[in-house]
């Protein structure tokens, strides 16, 4: 947690209050408790939000509960003190991000910016380079110009060593973790680790979905909702999250570099075959290095050294 920086409260109230207690993750019994105050006058704090401060001596032990916190607890508060502690039901309404292509596969990239995000069910606070990742998971178009390229042997079910008509913008299935990893290679660019694939996925403050919290089947291909079949990378605007990336809920699932065990590596996302539950951005899964499905594809990464930056 070396570097992080905590958020100093000039002034306690009950929504600074809520975001120290969610941070320590504690019930609202548990952390009255500890403040030597009844879990009624917590409730009120919190059901007041930014209208209500407590009295200066329950700031004077606020101040010392932050102050004794580990620091996995003070990156936690510091999220969500930055993100006002919004109410996770609401989606997240971000402007435009700023995106450049890649100068060996021309594929559009964001930049996903170094610090701590949280990770996983338990909401780990993690800490993690800059990087970028690729707007949109590898299409057959793109996959194409890669065999074109170096040779690499086509799909299988590609008719004649090229990709089904129409499906130009779809996402290249029926590809293994070897297939991608050498994709990868060609560009210059690397699979992306999985919590670097989660915290692209979540936004910094650990949302469940790309979008926010809401429950939405709607906005991103999954059983529930889609056509039963791949769609086009950029059909789910809707599902785009904090850093403009498309389809990390849905669609295919997507290859990331972890090894989970030898011959083994991690795949996250959930596709057009996955139940909407299967598809939120922390769930665990993973699978033979040399499978490939009609549901799997991938996207790439790279460090900010390793690209260059004009539009």
């Amino acid at each position: 947690m070396k570097g992080v920086r905590v958020t100093t409260i000039r002034r306690w109230s009950g929504r600074e209050t809520r975001a120290l207690r969610e941070a320590k993750r504690m019930s609202i019994c548990e952390f009255a408790d500890r403040l030597g105050v009844s879990d009624r006058m917590i409730s009120k704090w919190e059901a007041g939000g930014g209208n209500i401060h407590p009295r200066p001596v329950n700031q004077a032990a606020l101040d010392t509960f932050l102050g004794q916190s580990s620091p996995e607890v003070k990156a936690r508060f510091a999220l969500l003190i930055g993100d006002a502690v919004r109410d996770p039901a609401e989606d997240l309404e971000m402007p435009p991000i700023p995106q450049v292509r890649h100068p060996v596969d021309g594929k559009p990239m964001t930049l996903v910016d170094g610090g701590v995000f949280l990770s996983g069910v338990a909401g780990e606070a993690v800490w993690l380079p800059a990087f970028y990742l690729d707007v949109h998971p590898t299409s057959n178009a793109d996959y194409a110009r890669f065999v074109a390229a170096t040779g690499h042997p086509a799909p299988p079910h590609w008719p004649d060593g090229r990709p089904l008509a129409g499906t130009g913008d779809h996402p290249v299935v029926y590809v293994t973790w070897h297939d991608a990893a050498a994709y990868a290679r060609w560009a210059g660019k690397a699979l992306p680790t999985g919590q670097q694939w989660e915290k692209a996925a979540r936004g910094t403050l650990g949302a469940v979905y790309p979008w926010g919290s809401q429950r939405t089947p709607a906005k991103c291909n999954v059983r529930e909702s889609g056509p039963g079949t791949t769609t086009p990378v950029a059909r789910y605007g809707s599902g785009v999250g904090q850093y403009g990336t498309y389809d990390l809920c849905g669609n295919v699932w997507e290859w990331c570099a972890d090894p989970t065990e030898p011959g083994r590596h991690e795949l996250k996302g959930g596709a057009f075959t996955s139940p909407f539950d299967r598809a939120t951005p922390s769930s665990f899964n993973d699978a033979a290095a040399d499978m490939s499905d009609d549901d799997t594809g991938f996207r790439c990464a790279c460090p900010p050294p390793g690209l260059d930056l004009r539009p």
